[in-house]
């Protein structure tokens, strides 16, 4: 969008004309002051009745009338003012008006605006950012939420690691759809699902695809009925896709089957349907993909020559609901390709061509809000702008592709469904559990190498000099106890004591001691076999005799007295790939 398509003919980048503003640390979009400005913020409804001659200014002086529209604008109108005196909205400044005799004085070159978006994984997420506080409730007012009650966290936290689970599913609404996806009409089945883990320290996240077709447990779930009274819809051993929609199931089942197939807990969900993919494909001006044949699939309607691609609306949705198309033609296929097409959609949503257009950014902005159904925990501005901003800091590179690994059902002649395998799902689970990277995050990985050579390294106080109470914090039943029976009565640790539960639970087992019991917490630790990221420097506590004395809180890691709990900086699956990654579907 050029600056006469705002109606000014300054040759300005509009790009620049978003401004830093210091007291909100954020930018904001503003017009050189000599001319009228244009907000990109969409008009809020007239009361009914109001004339024009009521329409002031936040000044509360009457509003001189308004200019007609620029030729080829296609961000949301001008705003009108408002019809009473109040407050700037905040992070928005008044507007100055222009010394007499001469320009009004324009500020420095301001710094190009750098935003990151994602959603559905790409699908679902824009970091609006500093677009201005009125037209990020705008956003707010298109998303919906939905009460999930406890299968979700109550807020959300930019501290820690969080798990967002994001739900693409095959309900028929929006123009085009009514030939394919959910024929009972429901809210949708979850045709797609990913779990989204951005790990603590934001260097690294993981996105997990779970197949649809997988034979899992659902649990009983209580879903929230219009009248405001909750009804528990009993468990079914089924497809995993049935966890939404069926049985009046919404998205806090598909949160708790989530938890009860790999253990990880998903704090928030995120869900779109078929319109989503058309919509923001659109809206950032297509998505480039590749092929490695030509592709002519009848069944999906895709058409698409060897080589790359650009696609955008009815042929993006083609390109990801395919099956025939790819590898055996079954979902699991299916799902690589997803992957790739939205990790295409991640960069071409961060590409410099988006970044500085206004116009893209409200298009998409428009899009992905439209299209999104929350959880109430994350469905207000301010939220889902944090959640946006938390995620732009995890790199390109470091964001994983991976899937449930599966085998075939064996209780079926005819294999159409899968199961998990019980082999090689658990450590991605327990690596997700415990934020472990998936990728080789140098940074993360120099930092831990350097903790353990430190703690790990030098003397060693005598077993029976060690002093420490054992705490359950996640562990089996009883594991305190036959861990106290182990370290005394087998390996010499006599100045041990029982302290019961932790006051909270915890992913990892931990070793917490004082500095200047280092060497008896290095002795613990290889009796133990602790790593060096599992001793935790900090205070001692007193014990039963009144004697300072570390603390040992066996965590949910934890698997019995003498097991080992060492475990890999990163972990290496199959079929795992990145979102820097540029590959074509076969």
């Amino acid at each position: 969008m050029d600056a006469q398509g705002r109606g000014r003919a300054d040759n300005i980048d509009p790009a620049d004309q978003w401004v830093f503003n210091p007291n909100t640390g954020e930018y904001e979009l503003r017009l050189d002051d000599s001319a009228p400005q244009q907000s990109i913020v969409p008009e809020p409804r007239r009361a009914a009745g109001q004339g024009e001659d009521a329409v002031r200014s936040h000044t509360g002086a009457p509003e001189a009338p308004e200019a007609p529209e620029a030729p080829g604008r296609d961000v949301p109108g001008p705003r009108r003012r408002r019809t009473a005196p109040e407050e700037p909205a905040p992070g928005r400044r008044g507007r100055r008006p222009a010394k007499k005799g001469g320009k009004a004085k324009k500020g420095g070159k301001a710094k190009k605006i750098v935003m990151w978006t994602g959603g559905t994984m790409a699908l679902v997420l824009v970091a609006v950012g500093t677009a201005g506080y009125l037209y990020l409730k705008h956003l707010e007012g298109n998303v919906e939420t939905t009460d999930v009650g406890t299968a979700g966290a109550s807020s959300f936290r930019k501290d820690e690691a969080f798990n967002i689970l994001l739900i693409g599913t095959d309900k028929r609404t929006g123009e085009g759809n009514e030939s394919y996806g959910d024929k009972e009409n429901t809210t949708g089945h979850a045709d797609t699902t990913l779990l989204l883990h951005v790990a603590k320290d934001r260097s690294n996240a993981t996105v997990l695809s779970i197949p649809r077709d997988m034979i899992v447990d659902i649990p009983d779930c209580d879903t929230k009925q219009e009248d405001g009274s909750f009804k528990t819809i009993p468990g079914i051993h089924d497809r995993f896709g049935y966890s939404l929609g069926v049985g009046g199931r919404d998205a806090g089942c598909t949160m708790r089957t989530v938890h009860e197939l790999t253990g990880v807990k998903p704090d928030h969900f995120m869900m779109a349907d078929f319109n989503a993919i058309k919509t923001l494909t659109t809206a950032v001006g297509g998505v480039d993909v590749c092929v490695e044949k030509p592709v002519d699939d009848e069944k999906s309607g895709l058409k698409l020559p060897a080589g790359p691609s650009t696609i955008q609306g009815e042929q993006a949705l083609a390109f990801v609901r395919t099956r025939h198309a790819w590898g055996n033609e079954g979902d699991l296929d299916r799902i690589k390709v997803q992957q790739q097409f939205l990790a295409s959609l991640m960069r071409q949503m961060s590409s410099g061509d988006t970044l500085t257009s206004p116009t893209k950014l409200v298009k998409l902005a428009e899009a992905a809000t439209n299209a999104l159904t929350v959880d109430k925990a994350i469905g207000n501005v301010g939220t889902l702008k944090d959640v946006a901003l938390e995620l732009k800091k995890v790199p390109m590179k470091n964001i994983s592709f991976l899937t449930v690994p599966v085998k075939d059902n064996p209780d079926e002649e005819v294999h159409v469904t899968v199961v998990v395998d019980e082999n090689q799902a658990p450590p991605i689970f327990e690596a997700i559990k415990g934020d472990v990277s998936f990728t080789d995050v140098k940074q993360k990985q120099q930092k831990e190498k350097a903790a353990v050579a430190a703690r790990l390294k030098g003397t060693k106080a005598p077993a029976s000099d060690v002093r420490v109470q054992v705490l359950n914090g996640g562990a089996a039943d009883g594991s305190a106890q036959k861990t106290l029976n182990w370290l005394q009565l087998e390996k010499g640790v006599s100045k041990s004591e029982n302290g019961g539960n932790a006051p909270a639970e915890l992913p990892k087992t931990t070793l917490e001691y004082a500095p200047e019991q280092a060497d008896q917490a290095r002795a613990l630790a290889s009796i133990m076999g602790l790593s060096g990221a599992a001793m935790k420097p900090g205070k001692s506590v007193t014990n039963s005799q009144g004697q300072p004395t570390m603390t040992l809180t066996l965590g949910k890691d934890f698997k019995g007295a003498g097991i080992p709990l060492t475990g890999p900086a990163k972990i290496d699956v199959k079929d795992k790939t990145t979102a820097d990654k540029v590959q074509c579907a076969s």
